[in-house]
């Protein structure tokens, strides 16, 4: 069992709710990404030279420089946003501010690289003896995350440490505008929308960049009614006013239950059936009723209230099964007794299989009558990070083994869905994280480049494994880093060395620009399935958008032998060549291509045959025939679609 994955419900429980000359003696050197260096003639590299032919590219101005006051560090650096997120929509100016203490008149040199490593732009200015802040204006077509790094031609030194983000670097993201070429699309229910996350609660503006649509929203009884019964009143203002502008969708949590209400002196009490099932109905009615006329007033076009009444209980749950039914039965006959839109889920384990298990064994006992809809979190292996990725078992030899990827998880609990509980359930994966690899720690020369690079491709090809093998939707895990369990944010946390819950100082990792980008392709799609007749070490899910419209491919190879390779780094080179069908047989024309970060491209297909180059970070291919899309795609079992 994942140690980490156990510790979640607790840690969750804590949350409150760039172009210039080249001369030395200019003020700048400045190169941008169509002149930038790459090393070999890889993959990764072709896609560079690539992007920097079509006009993507990172330019900085001249710098301008002014005193500095406080602050220490012979180098440090930042991205300032007006918002705080330190990310920028594509093609808007954006400020890089490097502050200098050398002692002695020095030159600085910089250099912006992006989540592969490769610089985008780079340059040099004069750094005066005195405490100088140096600030370039720059500009960026070319979309995803990227690092800035500087050090002084005689005093040497790099940017310093902020937080959980290591020495070397100052982070931001260039948001990707997709508009014409992800069509937007028509939502007629408002929970067609695909992406939640945890983390984020009540930071519309984060939620916003990163293309979020739904939140979790406490309304356990430990938190409503911790000192009495029958104090929650429904027709009180108890919302959250962040949820009233009805923009971001509420995901209702009801597991916990307040020491009045524990049969076993617990608070709050996780672990038990409650004292009395008649009380805890009324608590689930008062609850429905609530959400119910929430519903109707900021989000009338959700087609019904989803919530969760337990929260991985193979680590909470310490009753029989039979009262963890009966609990089910309370909650489901107290929330539809007052909400004729009540979707009950459950049971939210950490793992699919995990889901799996507890619905094979309480199926007998009937769990499948109070239960709408299922909900599980997607963590899958012993440890579910850069080392450990979704994809690891799944080409195993024994079936034990291969048992543990993500996507034959995912396949077994739909079938046991299918099986033995109601049809045309949805099914929602309410949370996912990716950390850094068990047993590594905050620091200031961890994570390097590289795991950053492993860790942002996890996440995404994560959640795309849970989108494409039948999740309705899937929240991402978590926000910024928080304490203890060191790499599951997306964000690094600029003012805390080993993170703490609640900060606002915060710089994005590649992790968060992918998801920036993922969102952007994927939400407002429905699941075609995985594509059918994939060569081992090759991935590819098949999605249209609502309204019959494009149909979008997301596709990866992922090889165990470089993952990491035997000297411990993860490749960013690895690639292999497929053939997608696109179109029918005879056609020619062109296709879309979106690498992981949001940057488009254009790629020829003939006899309807497109042929890409996969590497470890996905891609997606954006096309129009879905009939072709359909015919070599394999719909999860039992899914619908929202």
């Amino acid at each position: 069992m994942k140690k980490n994955t156990f510790l979640l419900p607790t840690l969750v429980l804590a949350l409150a709710g760039c172009g210039g000359s080249d001369d030395a003696s200019s003020p700048a050197s400045v190169t941008n990404a169509a002149n930038a260096t790459t090393d070999g003639s890889t993959a990764a590299d072709t896609n560079a030279v690539a992007k920097a032919a079509t006009g993507l590219a990172m330019t900085c101005g001249t710098p301008t420089a002014a005193a500095a006051s406080g602050g220490s560090g012979q180098i440090t650096a930042d991205t300032p946003s007006s918002d705080g997120s330190r990310m920028f929509p594509a093609g808007s100016k954006f400020q890089v501010a490097i502050t200098t203490r050398p002692g002695s008149a020095d030159t600085l040199k910089w250099a912006i690289a992006d989540a592969l490593g490769k610089t985008v732009a780079t340059g040099s200015f004069g750094a005066p003896a005195a405490a100088t802040k140096t600030t370039l204006t720059c500009s960026s077509t070319l979309a995803g995350y990227f690092a800035v790094s500087a050090t002084l031609a005689n005093h040497g030194g790099q940017v310093q440490t902020a937080g959980t983000r290591p020495n070397g670097i100052a982070t931001f993201g260039v948001i990707p505008n997709l508009g014409g070429v992800i069509p937007a699309v028509t939502y007629t229910k408002q929970e067609q929308h695909r992406f939640g996350m945890q983390g984020f609660n009540g930071n519309s503006t984060m939620l916003d960049a990163l293309g979020i649509s739904s939140t979790i929203d406490d309304r356990q009884m430990s938190v409503m009614e911790p000192n009495g019964r029958f104090t929650f009143n429904p027709n009180a203002n108890n919302l959250d006013p962040f949820y009233t502008s009805g923009k971001i969708m509420r995901l209702v949590r009801l597991d916990g239950l307040p020491g009045g209400a524990s049969a076993h002196g617990l608070n709050p009490d996780y672990s038990y059936i409650p004292n009395d099932l008649t009380y805890y109905a009324n608590y689930m009615g008062r609850v429905g009723q609530e959400t119910e006329a929430i519903r109707a007033r900021y989000f009338p076009t959700m087609s019904a209230n989803y919530y969760q009444v337990t929260w991985e209980p193979v680590v909470q749950w310490k009753d029989s099964d039979v009262n963890f039914v009966a609990l089910y039965k309370a909650a489901y006959q107290g929330l539809h007794s007052k909400d004729p839109h009540a979707v009950v889920m459950g049971p939210a384990e950490p793992f699919p299989s995990l889901t799996t298990d507890r619905l094979k064994r309480l199926a007998p006992l009937g769990l499948a009558q109070y239960l709408d809809g299922i909900a599980t979190h997607g963590y899958y292996d012993a440890g579910t990070s850069p080392s450990h990725p979704p994809e690891r078992h799944h080409t195993d030899a024994d079936p034990a083994d291969a048992a543990n990827s993500l996507l034959n998880e995912m396949r077994n609990l739909r079938a046991e869905m299918t099986k033995d509980y109601k049809p045309n359930m949805k099914l929602f994966v309410t949370e996912t994280g990716i950390s850094y690899d068990l047993g590594a720690n905050y620091g200031p020369n961890y994570p390097s480049p590289n795991i950053l690079f492993a860790h942002g491709a996890v996440v995404a090809r994560a959640h795309i494994i849970l989108l494409g093998e039948g999740a309705d939707q899937t929240y991402v895990f978590f926000g910024p880093d928080f304490p203890g369990e060191p790499g599951y944010g997306t964000f690094f946390d600029l003012d805390h060395p080993q993170a703490e819950f609640g900060t606002g100082n915060i710089s994005p990792k590649p992790a968060a620009m992918e998801v920036a980008a993922m969102t952007r392709v994927l939400d407002g799609t429905t699941t075609l399935g995985p594509v059918n007749n994939l060569p081992s070490g090759v991935y590819a899910y098949a999605f249209q958008q609502l309204g019959n419209g494009k149909v979008i491919t997301a596709l990866w190879t992922h090889n165990n032998a470089v993952w990491p390779a035997s000297n411990g780094t993860f490749s960013t080179t690895y690639s292999t060549a497929y053939k997608l069908n696109v179109d029918a047989a005879g056609t020619s024309g062109t296709v879309k291509l979106i690498d992981a970060m949001g940057n488009v491209s254009s790629a020829p297909y003939t006899n309807g045959v497109v042929t890409l180059t996969l590497t470890e970070s996905p891609q997606y291919v954006v096309s129009t025939n879905a009939d072709v899309a359909k015919k070599n795609a394999t719909k999860p079992q039992g899914y619908t679609g929202m």
